[in-house]
C-alpha cells in the first residue's frame, strides 16, 4: 500500500446502522431477513466467530437491536465479479484527479465489489480520494476526485458552476430540443423501491414521495432506425436524473435494466436470471450513457478546466448505425 493510502483498503468492513424497521429484532434474524444469500444458521455462525460485531463488540446472535446500533461485518477476502479496471487519468496534480471511468466499474464498494471499484484502484495509487461527482456502475465517462479534504470542500462549493454533459443512446425518435424542468419523485407503480420518475411543472404532484427538483437540457444529436443519440446537460445533479427523465419522456436508454424497455430486467439480473431473449431486447450489455464533457474551476488556481472523452468503442459502434 502506498504512503497515505487508506488503511481500509486492506480489509473490507461492511457497516450498517439499525433503523426503525430493524429495532427490536434479533441480530441473527435481521441479517437473515435482509441478506438472504446466507441462511439463518450461516449468519449465526458468523456472529459467533466474531466476523460480525454490534457497536464494536462481539455479541450473541440473539442480541436485540436498538435504534442507531452499528452492525459491522468483516468478511475477509471474498471472490468478486469481473469488472473493467481500465480507467484513465486525464489530469492530476496535488489537489485533484480527472478520471475517465469505463462502463463496467463501480465507484464505491457495494454488494460483492470491493477491490474491483474505482475507489479502491485510485486510493491504492494516490491515497484517499474524495469523489466530487458520481457515475452509476454501467455509466462511462468523466468524473472528478479531490486528493485532499480542503480541495474537496472548495470543489463542492463551486459544484453549481460546473458543466457536465452526457451522451445517451435511446429508443425512439428524439428530434427536438427539450428543457426538462420539474421534479423527480418515487415511482410508486414500480416493483423496484429505488426507481424514480420525472414529472414536469412548477409543483410536484400532491402526496409525492422523495421529491427533488430536476433540470436537464436534452438536445438531439442524430436519430434514425428507431434510435437516437441525445446530449444531456445537467442543470441539477440528482440520482438517476438523466435515465429517469428520458424514461418518463418516452425515450428509455438502450441497455438500461431499470429505466429501459422492461424494469423486470433489473430484478432478473440481481438473481442471475436474464435469458438470451432478455439480452436481445436490451440490445447492449450495459446502459448506453456516457459522461463526455466536464468543465469546472480548479479549487486552488481558479483556472477554468475543460475535458472531453469520446464515446467508448461499445457505444460508438452502435451510434454509428444511427442514421
Amino acid at each position: 500500500m502506498k504512503p497515505g493510502a487508506d488503511a481500509g483498503l486492506e480489509q473490507r468492513i461492511i457497516r450498517t446502522a439499525v433503523d426503525w424497521s430493524a429495532a427490536g429484532r434479533r441480530l441473527d434474524y435481521q441479517l437473515a431477513a435482509r441478506f438472504t444469500y446466507r441462511s439463518l444458521e450461516e449468519w449465526r455462525e458468523r456472529i459467533v466467530s466474531g466476523e460480525i460485531t454490534l457497536n464494536g463488540a462481539v455479541v450473541e446472535p440473539e442480541r436485540i437491536l436498538a435504534l442507531h446500533d452499528i452492525i459491522e461485518y468483516r468478511p475477509g477476502d471474498l471472490p468478486e465479479p469481473e469488472a473493467d479496471l481500465n480507467y484513465r487519468v486525464l489530469y492530476e496534480d496535488d489537489a485533484l484527479l480527472v478520471v475517465e471511468k469505463p462502463g463496467n466499474l463501480c465507484m464505491h464498494p457495494s454488494g460483492p465489489f470491493f477491490r474491483h471499484t474505482l475507489w479502491h484502484l485510485l486510493s491504492s495509487r494516490y491515497g484517499k480520494v474524495h469523489f466530487i461527482n458520481r457515475l452509476d456502475r454501467e455509466t462511462s465517462g468523466l468524473l472528478t476526485a479531490a486528493r485532499t479534504p480542503e480541495a474537496a470542500a472548495r470543489l463542492f462549493r463551486t459544484e453549481r458552476t460546473a458543466v457536465k454533459r452526457y451522451l445517451a443512446i435511446v429508443h425512439g425518435r428524439f428530434s427536438e430540443l427539450v428543457r426538462a424542468e420539474g421534479f423527480l419523485i418515487a415511482d410508486s407503480g414500480s416493483a423496484v423501491r429505488k426507481k424514480r420518475r420525472f414529472v414536469a411543472g412548477g409543483r410536484p404532484p400532491a402526496g409525492a414521495a422523495a421529491v427533488e427538483s430536476a433540470v436537464t437540457l436534452l438536445e438531439p444529436v442524430k436519430c434514425g432506425g428507431g434510435f437516437s443519440l441525445v446530449a444531456a446537460t445537467l442543470g441539477t445533479g440528482r440520482m438517476h436524473q438523466i435515465r429517469a427523465t428520458l424514461y418518463s419522456l418516452g425515450f428509455p436508454v438502450v441497455g438500461d435494466k431499470l429505466y429501459g424497455v422492461d424494469e423486470t430486467f433489473f430484478l432478473k439480473i440481481r438473481s442471475n436470471a436474464l435469458t438470451e431473449a432478455d439480452r436481445a431486447r436490451l440490445i447492449l450489455p450495459r446502459q448506453a450513457l456516457h459522461a463526455d464533457e466536464l468543465e469546472f474551476t480548479h479549487p486552488e488556481s481558479g483556472e477554468r478546466l475543460s475535458f472531453r472523452a469520446e464515446l467508448p468503442s461499445d457505444l460508438a459502434a452502435f451510434a454509428e448505425l444511427i442514421r
